[in-house]
């Protein structure tokens, strides 16, 4: 097989994945309503890629709180009702032996206006003025928010969670020195400002149990690769089975990339951890080809390639590397990826329906 190394099993904790190829979590914008709920667009998106021959699925960055979002038609799991849609997807995983895990998320400083009019997070934004400091009372609230969106995940079939701790996002925004100004246990050292993370993850094990995946995704950059390093050992001597590696929301910190390796930064900086850990690291960003993935594998800088924008454009991009047969590429759209603005607008989508 050309592309061995993509398909060999690799286990998580005591789970095993069938390859090393993961669909990551992008928001399917203009999908979901006021309610959270899951949709029959969301359960065929996702049995494709399932279908497609991927190993893991984590699921679209879904909202523990209905005050905390990035987007008002973003997923829910702060409610009872909403378990059964999600049921659906994780059902649509298993039954492809897709591993389903599910991103829960709180949105902080970057919450939209509309879900709440007041954006909270570590400390007051300086560049928002209706933002401001949690109070003790109100992380423990949040922290609770996520153990029990943990929980629902659990009842709705998932073999585990991931905590959405980058790309600016609450969590990380508790991780940056840039962005937590507190004086108390969650802020300064890097155990305070990881603290919410080591709590939710205590709490879920406890709720969860031994075998419930808890995995987290960081900024390789957080506030540097050196910081990124220490907050993954911190997690992994913390009870965290997986990491996912991407960035923070600021452009400080970037790792230097050495000439000839043929990634970009994102995907160093998580090699780099990756190397650094013994737990599974996932690796993502601009990972578009199997050529690229196989050998980030075969290099030892991965444990794990998230494919996003190539398993977008082609949800059978798994089984056609596994056959040798060309995939679909993503168009990679000048003005940005029409993905982000509004799912149905993106032209590979535009052409699927047209031939639908």
């Amino acid at each position: 097989m050309k592309y061995d190394h993509l398909f060999t099993p690799k286990k998580i904790g005591n789970i095993a994945v069938k390859n090393r190829i993961v669909f990551p979590p992008i928001v399917c914008f203009g999908w979901a309503g006021f309610d959270g709920l899951v949709t029959k667009q969301h359960v065929v998106h996702y049995k494709k890629r399932v279908d497609g021959g991927v190993g893991m699925v984590v699921v679209e960055a879904t909202c523990v709180v209905p005050d905390a979002r990035l987007s008002m038609d973003q997923l829910g799991i702060w409610h009872d009702d909403q378990i059964e849609g999600l049921k659906e997807i994780a059902d649509v995983c298993r039954t492809g032996d897709a591993l389903p895990l599910i991103q829960i998320h709180h949105a902080g400083w970057k919450t939209v206006a509309e879900s709440s009019a007041i954006a909270v997070g570590p400390s007051k934004d300086p560049r928002n003025e209706n933002s401001r400091e949690m109070t003790l009372e109100e992380i423990l609230e949040v922290e609770r928010a996520f153990i029990d969106a943990a929980f629902r995940a659990k009842q709705a079939g998932f073999a585990g969670v991931e905590l959405h701790g980058a790309h600016g996002y609450l969590l990380s925004q508790f991780a940056s020195p840039y962005a937590n100004k507190r004086t108390d246990h969650f802020g300064g050292s890097l155990e305070n400002r990881l603290r919410m993370h080591t709590d939710i993850g205590k709490g879920i094990r406890e709720t969860c149990g031994s075998d419930f995946i808890l995995s987290a995704r960081i900024g390789c950059n957080e506030p540097d690769l050196e910081g990124g390093t220490a907050a993954a050992r911190h997690l992994e001597t913390n009870g965290f089975d997986l990491l996912h590696v991407s960035a923070s929301s600021h452009s400080e910190g970037k790792p230097f990339v050495p000439a000839g390796f043929p990634n970009n930064w994102i995907v160093y900086g998580g090699g780099i951890i990756h190397r650094s850990v013994q737990i599974p690291v996932i690796v993502v960003n601009e990972i578009r080809t199997p050529d690229q993935a196989d050998w980030l594998i075969k290099e030892d800088w991965a444990d794990f390639t998230a494919v996003a924008r190539g398993l977008l454009a082609d949800p059978d991009w798994v089984n056609h590397a596994h056959m040798d047969i060309p995939i679909v590429k993503c168009l990679q759209c000048k003005r940005g990826c029409k993905w982000f603005n509004k799912v149905d607008t993106c032209p590979i989508k535009v052409k699927e329906a047209e031939h639908s």
